[in-house]
């Protein structure tokens, strides 16, 4: 988690695979940051062209500006392979995602989560389990890394790119990660997608009232921003429903990197120190989602803290665009396609145990 690299080129996969490196002790302040800049200035022309281009893709397909980051920088890879770039990309892909990970607890309220009920919250902790350790299970059925495992598991569990991204983080590196995670990325995307168009005349099919389609949409659609499209397409009541779920989703985004990056080290895949990880980031995530909580009924606070949270929210909107725009940039167009179709067959069978876990428990509890 803590090794110190550059970017290399794996014969294996001639994949280009960043790992950050960790500034030298007693190394001028002046000298790290002109070493990070090419890298970080040109992910960040890879993160405004995805904010840019986002509106109008969206006309034809909702694919959210993230992805379309990604999509950009893997396009864009041969140009990232200078070593001038590579410190900055690392940089980005590390320390910039951990930071714009741990913003996303501004967008938790613990009082909307309560309001989802014991049974709800019992089901959607039980779909995102079975769904974690079906990751893990299909990756190594189909051969696949236990890293690519945890990275399917909580992307397909918690909320798709941005838990992707977290999980890197405590997925030790090994050959192949980085293509790993931007295959990850997309794949859960275009299901995310896929499942914004079939989901609801599903739900329509079951005979769901409009807090159970909530709950289903909100607990099985990977991404927010599909769970937000599919939910408000069909009411305003099912959106909200929809919406906190997957907040309560993204809620228990730290217990489970917590809880993966303490597995892969029980596993024997070393963190740095053999330790198991405990991320600041994932900390200062929980922090966060306290004080969203608390704050704005503080009447003396409440005011100031709302345009602190929308300056704080966006910082994390471009932070995560940052990062997978780096992401991106450092992998190569070959390695995506050499993959294979095991690849694909562990995130659509992951998808497919947290759609029936979940469609079956309202239909179970209904009939209770």
């Amino acid at each position: 988690m803590r090794g110190a690299a550059g970017v290399h080129r794996s014969p294996a996969s001639e994949e280009l695979s960043v790992a950050a490196p960790l500034p030298q002790t007693g190394r001028p302040l002046a000298g790290t940051f002109v070493d990070y800049l090419p890298g970080v200035l040109l992910s960040a022309i890879v993160a405004v062209a995805g904010y840019l281009a986002a509106p109008y893709v969206a006309r034809v397909v909702p694919i959210p500006s993230m992805v379309i980051a990604l999509i950009v920088g893997i396009a864009h890879n041969p140009i990232a392979a200078r070593p001038t770039t590579q410190p900055g990309m690392a940089f980005c892909v590390r320390t910039v995602l951990r930071w714009a990970v741990a913003l996303l607890g501004l967008r938790v309220a613990l009082a909307d989560i309560a309001a989802l009920g014991l049974g709800t919250a019992v089901l959607i902790i039980v779909a995102m389990a079975a769904t974690i350790a079906s990751g893990f299970l299909f990756a190594r059925w189909y051969g696949r890394t236990p890293g690519f495992g945890a990275l399917v598991g909580v992307g397909t569990a918690v909320c798709g790119a941005s838990a992707t991204l977290a999980t890197s983080t405590v997925v030790p590196d090994y050959p192949g990660k980085q293509a790993d995670v931007a295959f990850v990325v997309v794949a859960v995307n275009a299901l995310a997608t896929l499942g914004m168009l079939a989901y609801p005349p599903l739900c329509l099919l079951f005979g769901f009232d409009a807090q159970d389609t909530g709950v289903m949409l909100g607990g099985t659609i990977h991404d927010v921003a599909q769970v937000v499209g599919a939910g408000y397409a069909v009411s305003d009541t099912v959106g909200n429903s929809a919406v906190i779920v997957k907040l309560f989703r993204v809620f228990l985004l730290l217990p489970v990197v917590l809880a993966v990056g303490w597995y892969l080290t029980r596993q024997g895949m070393r963190h740095g120190e053999a330790r198991v990880p405990v991320p600041v980031f994932a900390i200062v995530f929980l922090i966060l989602c306290l004080i969203n909580s608390a704050v704005p009924f503080v009447p003396p606070l409440a005011p100031l803290y709302a345009p602190v949270k929308s300056v704080l929210v966006e910082a994390s909107n471009w932070g995560l665009l940052l990062a997978i725009g780096a992401l991106g940039l450092g992998t190569s167009v070959k390695t995506i396609i050499g993959l294979g179709w095991r690849h694909i067959t562990t995130v659509v069978a992951s998808t497919a145990v947290i759609l029936v876990i979940v469609t079956g428990g309202l239909l179970l509890m209904r009939a209770l």
